[in-house]
């Protein structure tokens, strides 16, 4: 007998040790820097814990707005303010080199049956080489 899809999810757990609280500032211009503060089960931050910021800001692409997260270095709210833009450069470029490399990934995905009949219909020259195959 078949598992059912709900038996084999995983049991979603909280880890209380990674617990963090959620502060957001923005300048309501540029983007949002999101400082996660390492908190203990009663809530009260953990020293033993590095802050960590995680900046946030959208590029508009021929889809529409596309929105972007990137870690922001700092140990401090002032520190993230300050590399935030270069934070943002790098995440802006990752982001479009991985749209450049779907694309080109997109592109290359030929289609080519796989059988006896091959390529050109020669006969023998079959087992395909697309990403994409057809029955």
């Amino acid at each position: 007998m078949a598992e059912r899809p709900e038996d084999r999810m995983p049991e979603p757990v909280m880890d209380g040790e990674a617990l963090c609280r959620e502060e957001i500032y923005t300048d309501g211009k540029v983007g949002t820097l999101r400082c996660l503060v390492p908190v203990k089960l009663d809530g009260s931050q953990d020293p033993a814990r590095p802050m960590r910021f995680v900046g946030e800001a959208q590029i508009l692409t021929p889809a529409g707005a596309l929105p972007l997260s990137f870690d922001v270095p700092g140990g401090t709210l002032a520190e993230a303010v300050v590399n935030y833009a270069d934070a943002a450069r790098e995440g802006i470029e990752r982001a479009v080199r991985e749209i450049q490399e779907m694309r080109r990934q997109a592109a290359s995905g030929l289609v080519i049956p796989k059988g006896p009949i091959g390529p050109g219909g020669l006969p023998g020259a079959g087992g395909g080489g697309g990403r994409i195959q057809m029955p």
